[in-house]
């Protein structure tokens, strides 16, 4: 029994007496509505207490996903600035490489130019020793033909002494020779205007041009170690001038030639074709017979450094540097390759460049003069 039940009990039903009925009555309504009310009042503390932790549970739930917004955030901001400052290293060494490009070319041009005034003066020479020695061997010819009035003695000393320095072979190897010099200084002279064409420092500037006669120039200066590796097939089309800068083309051209011929373990084929895609675009394509490359390293080719050539054999910037190009101007570089048969790129150029803003416009100037 409760004790407070039992203490009532005892006070309105003492023994001896007659119970009290009514105050014991009256007891237990007064302790059950004091029950009510202190359980009522607990509810409500509970009630009160329940909401408030609801409450503070909220609000801490709410600051934990406030907090991991902001790590996740400041996460994706971190990654933004990784890759951020990749893209700035890999465009500061492609300017670097731009630069050094841009160097080459002037030296070439330097070069060129330094080895062109020599040649023109001893081209000129040349034409000017050939008429003297014309002369001289006319006016030989001459004496020779009065020796039947000389002394028998004094013809026969002549004869000994033409006999002795070879004259009639002299006479007829001079032609030779000359001819030779001539052709020699000819093909300087071809080497040189080449290493022009390639340089192209009188043109960095946006202009309409032959794409042609830069695959042709690129060519000739790459042509020596090309034949050592591969021959080489060209199947150039009739192409329309193109807005282009050529000197950055000629660069694209040249690290695609040489990475084919790389390609190439054994002697192979590099063919080279041309042709128009509908009458707005122009493309390029340079194949090789060489290795091929694998399927999982396609998606990467153009990514700045990647290379699978041994150490010191390659920076793995040619392919990327010949990427940003064809972007700058506006076209597209593709590649198609299969292990063991080879690899092929082709590019698509626009004739006409599309119309550009202002700051676009300034920036392909920049590109333009780095190159």
């Amino acid at each position: 029994m409760h004790p407070l039940l039992a203490r009532q009990l005892k006070k309105y039903c003492p023994d001896g007496r007659a119970a009290d009925l009514d105050g014991l009555s009256a007891a237990v309504d007064a302790a059950y509505a004091s029950f009510e009310s202190d359980r009522s009042l607990i509810e409500h503390s509970l009630e009160t207490m329940s909401s408030e932790l609801g409450q503070r549970n909220r609000e801490l739930a709410k600051q934990l996903q406030e907090k991991q917004r902001v790590m996740d955030q400041l996460s994706s901001i971190n990654t933004e600035l990784l890759d951020l400052n990749h893209k700035l290293e890999t465009a500061q060494t492609q300017l670097l490489q731009a630069d050094k490009m841009a160097s080459i070319g002037q030296l070439a041009a330097g070069v060129a130019h330094e080895i062109n005034n020599p040649v023109a003066f001893v081209h000129s020479n040349i034409g000017t020793l050939e008429m003297y020695l014309k002369q001289i061997f006319q006016i030989a010819d001459a004496y020779i033909a009065q020796e039947q009035f000389l002394p028998a003695e004094v013809v026969r000393q002549l004869n000994e002494l033409r006999d002795k320095l070879e004259y009639d072979y002299i006479v007829g190897d001079m032609a030779d020779l000359m001819k030779e010099s001539k052709d020699g200084l000819e093909r300087v002279k071809k080497i040189v205007q080449e290493l022009k064409d390639f340089s192209r420092v009188d043109q960095s500037e946006w202009d309409l041009l032959d794409i042609t006669d830069g695959i042709n120039s690129t060519l000739s200066l790459v042509r020596h170690e090309l034949q050592s590796r591969a021959d080489i097939v060209c199947e150039l089309s009739a192409l329309p001038p193109i807005e282009c800068v050529l000197s950055q083309l000629n660069q694209v051209f040249m690290n695609l030639l040489i990475n084919a011929a790389h390609a190439i373990k054994q002697h192979g084929t590099i063919t080279i074709r041309t042709g128009m895609q509908g009458d707005d675009h122009v493309w390029v394509s340079i194949g090789d017979t060489g290795e091929g490359i694998p399927p999982e390293n396609l998606s990467r080719i153009f990514d700045a450094f990647f290379t699978t050539k041994p150490v010191g054999k390659g920076t793995g910037l040619g392919l990327s540097l010949s990427y940003g190009i064809i972007k700058r101007h506006h076209g597209r570089i593709d590649v198609s390759s299969q292990m063991g048969s080879g690899t092929t790129f082709t590019i698509t150029l626009p004739v006409q460049q599309p119309p550009a803003n202002a700051a676009e416009s300034d920036a392909l100037k920049n590109a333009a003069n780095q190159s």
